[in-house]
This record gives C-alpha cells, structure tokens and sequence, in this order.
C-alpha cells in the first residue's frame, strides 16, 4: 500500500500549493477542502485503484488523511480478493 499512499499524495499535491502534506494530516481541517474536491477525491480512487466506492464508505473519516484513504483501500481490496 505504500505505492497507493504515494499515489495519493501526489494527486492531492496538485491542489494543495506548497504545503507538504503529511500522511496523518486532515485535509478537511487545513480548509483545501470543499465539497466538489471531496467528489473528485472520490472519483480519483475509483478510477485510480479501480475499487468501488459505495454509499456506506462515503464519510469524511474514510478520506480525512492519506492514511486513512489508504486504510479504505486496503479494505475494499480484502474485499474484492477475498483476503
């Protein structure tokens, strides 16, 4: 999952000026947030690690962090390969 956290950061990097993000840092707090970027986050993981995002992962504690981003991966992919 390592690679997917770098994915990650790199995508939302694009958006967040000069500030080093940090893996444990809540996107939402800093204020780089809004309510269209939360949907292109949404969209950039479906697309990105070709996992769906279902109505029940669609709370903010699920795309607060890059940790927590990837902690949702890594659930919906144990569910796809049935780890």
């Amino acid at each position: 999952m390592k690679e997917a956290k770098t994915t990650i950061k790199n995508f939302l990097s694009q958006y967040f000026g000069n500030h080093e993000l940090q893996d444990d840092e809540d996107i939402f707090a800093l204020g780089f947030v809004n309510s269209m970027f939360a949907m292109q986050l949404v969209l950039f993981i479906e697309k990105e690690f070709q996992v769906p995002i279902e109505n029940e992962d669609l709370d903010f504690e699920n795309f607060r962090t890059i940790n927590a981003m990837t902690s949702l991966l890594e659930r919906k992919t144990a569910v796809v390969t049935g780890n």
